[in-house]
């Protein structure tokens, strides 16, 4: 397999995924502004889209979106428990929150990595994300991981968007679920794997 990824970007959860299911895969870095990969090829041919990640599979079939991508990667290593047992109620669940990661933080992160977008709009998707991430320390309380004491690629995700509220210097200090989550995900020796090979270790 092949992932396409750009370093700190929303590819880093299927990375840390396969990394946690010990699949085998090449890494393969997109420029996303100039659309390209290193060697120059236009990214946009394999990936019309134009975003990672994009995940190749040996058939030579090239799927995209995150959480799309990262159940199949579970779904190939079973054993690795990164997700519940298709159609049982539990897998439900961690749809529920790729979904909600997705549509509630991934897209609400947006508009803030716009370099013209103001400030007052930038603040504003801000709140929004934080009345999120209070949400989400509500629901950690007990909890090692979003599914209770076992590691999901739900988790991976999370943590990757946690790594942009780091970058952003958002303030979580009055959310310890949340902090204690994301230190205890950074700690993982795939996820600093994953960091090592990005170059993002100080966002861990």
């Amino acid at each position: 397999m092949k992932l396409y990824y750009s370093p700190g970007a929303c590819s880093l959860s299927p990375h840390i995924a396969l990394l946690e299911a010990g699949l085998p895969y090449d890494l393969v870095k997109v420029d996303l502004r100039a659309k390209t990969l290193e060697n120059g090829d236009d990214y946009l041919k394999i990936n019309p889209k134009g975003q990672v990640p994009a995940l190749g599979l040996p058939s030579g079939e090239i799927v995209t979106e995150g959480p799309v991508i990262v159940q199949m990667i579970a779904d190939q290593a079973r054993d690795k428990g990164l997700a519940p047992a298709r159609d049982s109620g539990e897998r439900y669940k961690l749809l529920e929150w790729l979904n909600f990661i997705t549509s509630e933080l991934h897209k609400n992160f947006g508009p803030m990595f716009s370099p013209v977008l103001a400030d007052d709009a930038k603040a504003f998707f801000k709140d929004r994300v934080m009345g999120k991430f209070k949400y989400i320390d509500s629901q950690l309380a007990g909890r090692d991981y979003l599914m209770g004491s076992q590691f999901t690629v739900a988790d991976g995700y999370l943590f990757t968007i946690l790594t942009w509220a780091e970058r952003m210097k958002f303030d979580l200090s009055g959310m310890p679920n949340l902090v204690a989550y994301k230190t205890r995900v950074a700690a993982r020796p795939k996820v600093q794997e994953a960091l090592t090979k990005e170059g993002l270790m100080k966002a861990g």
